[in-house]
């Protein structure tokens, strides 16, 4: 006697849903038990660490609220403060919508001149800082330093590239600290994630 359609119905259902299980177990063994989420955060972030250069773009991130800067833009403050006090660094550029003031005046409290800052006010996405920014110094010829976190460094550098601005890179790592801490791997898994599906949306459109 062969099976009802429910029968059958329910077997694939079963079925499907074990997948599904074993799928998402297999990802909780990665991202908690495993160096994946580090070493994925180093990937993005290439190989080329060069802080030698006379202008030091510093991209913003997150913003809290209205004058607080998120986690990410603090520490690329802060990464582009012991940039500046290496020595060499003649002039910061931070790009990026709201969030360049309140990084500005992070650096201003810590001793960075206000004049040795240059602030792009106007862009919201990669895309735009890179656009922005060209547009800001395509016919400054000193050396120019890329800084932000490791997770992003992959799409920004190649975003600036395509723009048409020749930059070196100083990826912080981010990724590669939060992971460092179990309880946080998720949020930096989560990071990635989002930053991969960008990567491939500014691929098919040509921006990278």
């Amino acid at each position: 006697m062969g099976s009802t359609p429910n029968q059958v119905l329910g077997r694939f259902l079963l079925t499907t849903l074990s997948r599904l299980l074993s799928a998402l177990g297999l990802v909780v063994l990665l991202v908690t038990a495993t160096p994946l989420v580090p070493w994925y955060g180093r990937l993005l972030a290439g190989r080329e660490y060069n802080s030698n250069g006379e202008i030091l773009i510093v991209l913003g991130g997150s913003q809290l609220e209205k004058d607080i800067i998120g986690e990410d833009s603090y520490w690329r403050a802060v990464y582009a403060l012991r940039a500046y006090r290496e020595g060499g660094i003649r002039e910061i550029v931070l790009s990026g919508a709201g969030v360049s003031e309140s990084m500005a005046d992070f650096l201003t409290f810590q001793g960075v001149p206000q004049n040795l800052m240059k602030l792009e006010t106007h862009s919201r996405t990669t895309r735009e800082n890179a656009l922005e920014v060209y547009r800001l110094l395509a016919e400054d010829r000193r050396t120019k330093i890329l800084l932000t976190s490791d997770y992003h460094m992959f799409r920004a550098l190649r975003a600036f590239r395509r723009a048409g601005l020749t930059v070196r890179t100083l990826p912080i790592p981010d990724a590669e600290k939060r992971a460092s801490r179990w309880s946080y791997r998720w949020w930096v898994f989560l990071d990635e994630s989002v930053e991969t599906v960008k990567i491939l949306y500014y691929f098919f459109r040509g921006w990278l």
